[in-house]
């Protein structure tokens, strides 16, 4: 669907006026543009599983640069903001959550409940143009966009991906807090936390050897599924503060009509959604010592 929809968009290459250039020529008609599109289709599929090749830049990136080392080339900046956002989101997430499940239906809860339903409720973008007028353009504090270059441990580096850092951070984080305060807030009212209390352990004890290692089961498959997801980004925060990543790439391959590279940027984010998937189903069976894959079924009598 992807594949058709894409080329029943005008192509802004074929519109200049003199025709194409020799070498655009000779690779437009390499790969069939000027056949029926289910016939592209086949070739496009062809050279991708035999040749691992998915066709070069038309009016992206250097002139008939292969799409795949392009996108490589967009990966660092991708990988760069969403990994500082992984290491904010989840110890946050955790401490919050924790909070709002021991002191459930007090202030600190009711607090944490509020951001809780504002950040989950509104889009990233909102609050990400938020960040950027108030802190950015208003306190100035911080820079509006990423800084440009390939210098990622450098201060002026570090210092400009605090904004967008921050945009990717609200969402995961009140997510996270909602899972761990329900599932938290359910092991604090269970039997065997009764139990291990009249044996002489402090609510405390309790809560840390028995209520929160059971309710961190649900969440490990979600981290896991995470730490793929920092590789996909987002598409909407790289546009606003200009990280030059996958997610703007992708959009501009739209604009730009450039075939190859939106092709390839849809495979890559369809494969780590497919293999977030798998891999969040499969670490349940590893993790939570309830469930056994591929177990022997006992017959009864």
């Amino acid at each position: 669907m992807l594949f058709i929809l894409i080329r029943l968009l005008p192509n802004q290459v074929e519109s200049v006026q003199g025709g194409y250039d020799k070498a655009l020529s000779d690779m437009r008609q390499a790969w069939g543009y000027n056949k029926p599109v289910l016939v592209q289709y086949a070739i496009f599929l062809k050279n991708v599983f035999t040749k691992w090749d998915w066709g070069f830049c038309t009016t992206m990136g250097s002139f008939l640069q292969p799409v795949d080392e392009y996108l490589m080339s967009k990966l660092p900046a991708t990988i760069y903001i969403n990994v500082f956002s992984l290491i904010i989101s989840i110890p946050l997430g955790l401490i919050f959550g924790i909070t709002a499940a021991v002191y459930k239906n007090k202030w600190p809860d009711h607090i944490i409940q509020v951001f809780i339903m504002f950040f989950i409720s509104v889009p990233s973008f909102v609050y990400a143009f938020l960040l950027q007028y108030f802190i950015g353009f208003k306190l100035n504090l911080c820079p509006l966009v990423l800084a440009s270059g390939n210098d990622w441990f450098s201060w002026t580096m570090f210092h400009s991906a605090i904004l967008p850092v921050l945009a990717l951070s609200f969402g995961p984080i009140a997510g996270q807090m909602r899972l761990i305060r329900a599932e938290l807030t359910e092991s604090l009212t269970s039997e065997y936390m009764l139990l291990a209390v009249t044996k002489g352990l402090s609510k405390k004890q309790a809560t840390v050897r028995h209520a929160l290692r059971n309710s961190l089961v649900p969440l490990i498959p979600t981290y896991l599924a995470d730490f793929l997801y920092v590789i996909a980004g987002s598409m909407i925060i790289e546009q606003i503060f200009a990280v030059p990543g996958i997610g703007k790439t992708y959009i501009l391959s739209i604009s730009q009509k450039d075939y190859s590279v939106f092709m390839m940027c849809s495979m890559f984010y369809i494969s780590i959604g497919l293999a977030a998937g798998i891999l969040f189903d499969l670490s349940y069976g590893f993790i939570d010592p309830r469930i056994r894959m591929g177990g022997n079924k006992t017959n009864e009598l």
